[in-house]
């Protein structure tokens, strides 16, 4: 090697892959509003955030913490159920009833706005989008003077598979 020549710094893929998922715009957005109140970022949050964004669907905060303590058994349900509130509160998460006893918790932040078919017999949600449904709510916003900002809708039914094993399918 000449003297002009440098060797690169030695990077671990580690720090490759902590520096690269410390880039998400969720996880900014949850440092700063942890900062904002005054409270502190620990290795017990960045695992519930990240084990929360992994998800891919909706989830409880039950399944939540079983999937945290599989990746780390000293975390407590208190430590998972307070860290899901305030990813609630900056909107990373969005909270809702399902029609079962517990709440689901969604991705909020940057997600496209859905509503939800739920399936009273086996409990499968379904998420869809409908152009048609979103003018028509924005029309009546705008006929009763009504500034919105935020809108649910869940239509709770029988889906076409549970449909199927009853035999009452069309």
């Amino acid at each position: 090697m000449t003297g002009s020549e440098k060797k690169a710094p030695r990077v671990s893929a580690s720090k490759v892959e902590t520096a690269a998922s410390e880039e998400r715009p969720e996880k900014r957005l949850f440092y700063e509003y942890l900062r904002r109140k005054g409270l502190k970022r620990t290795a017990q949050r960045d695992l519930i955030l990240e084990t929360f964004l992994e998800s891919e669907k909706h989830i409880t905060s039950e399944e939540l913490y079983r999937k945290v303590r599989e990746r780390d058994p000293t975390v407590g349900f208190t430590t998972v159920y307070r860290t899901l509130k305030l990813l609630t509160e900056c909107g990373i998460a969005r909270s809702m009833q399902l029609g079962d006893r517990y709440t689901h918790y969604e991705r909020g932040f940057d997600e496209q706005h859905h509503d939800h078919l739920i399936c009273i017999e086996c409990g499968g949600v379904t998420e869809f989008f409908s152009q048609q449904l979103e003018n028509i709510q924005a029309e009546v916003v705008r006929r009763h003077g009504f500034q919105m900002v935020d809108h649910s809708l869940r239509i709770w039914g029988i889906c076409r598979e549970c449909q199927r094993k009853r035999g009452s399918w069309r």
